[in-house]
């Protein structure tokens, strides 16, 4: 267990990353997400920056974290022990089918409330816009990495670095984590308008399963990010390297 004893801990791994937390153990997720501590997309932080950032006391996190983790009762994915290919695969299967299955209803959902409670409601037809907006933007995402960036990395774990037009790894790897961090600014704006997906007491059932389903899926994007730009990038960029350093030899 990484987080074994919390003096140890406060010593050594405070200067850790978010991001690399999470890697570790994914349960570490679930503290984060309920102190609204990005582990994806601002997974570079450091967790005493993001105590500091969020005024928590890094001893308490610590000891949630503790907590989280000692519970042996949750089976968890090594993510970090699969190989490349194998994660770009169940990336592809586990999220990228949720969110195009997803997003269909989610805006099903937008477009209804918004035209039943967006007159006395104006902030439901800001909701909508930018729900259509998070599809607008994940849809072209997804097919751009289903179709260039995971055949390339599929290719680079079986010993072969061509030459693709891209030229490295890198550049479609950067172009994504921009795209993430444009996914995940409108996934933060909606839960913040929203009340963090809290409908009013006397919302309608469909307004209450939209945000439900809201919520839903940024739990989900929160963890098809954070497995991309933690584990399966860098991962990605090693095989590169790799390989370019054996063709040099």
């Amino acid at each position: 267990m990484f987080l074994a004893q919390s003096s140890k801990y406060h010593a050594m791994k405070k200067d850790e990353t978010i991001g690399s937390i999470v890697a570790q153990d994914i349960r570490a997720a679930h503290v984060f997400k309920q102190h609204q501590i990005d582990f994806c997309c601002g997974g570079g932080i450091t967790l005493e920056q993001a105590c500091t950032r969020k005024g928590i006391g890094l001893e308490q996190l610590i000891d949630e974290l503790e907590a989280q983790l000692q519970n042996q009762a949750e089976k968890v994915p090594d993510f970090t022990s699969w190989k490349a290919g194998f994660l770009c695969d169940y990336i592809e299967n586990e999220h990228h089918t949720y969110v195009k299955q997803s997003l269909p209803l989610l805006i099903e959902y937008a477009d209804r409330v918004a035209k039943v409670h967006g007159e006395t409601h104006a902030y439901l037809i800001t909701l909508c816009k930018m729900v259509h907006a998070l599809s607008d933007e994940l849809i072209p995402h997804l097919t751009k990495e289903e179709n260039v960036l995971f055949p390339y990395v599929k290719r680079l774990e079986s010993g072969v670095a061509d030459r693709p037009v891209f030229g490295t790894v890198q550049n479609p790897i950067q172009s994504m984590i921009n795209e993430h961090d444009a996914a995940g600014d409108l996934m933060k704006a909606l839960a913040k308008l929203s009340g963090q997906f809290t409908p009013p007491d006397y919302a309608c059932n469909t307004w209450k399963a939209y945000y439900h389903k809201l919520q839903e899926f940024e739990e989900d994007l929160y963890l098809h990010v954070h497995l991309e730009n933690n584990i399966l990038f860098p991962k990605a960029i090693a095989l590169e390297k790799e390989i370019h350093e054996a063709e040099h030899h």
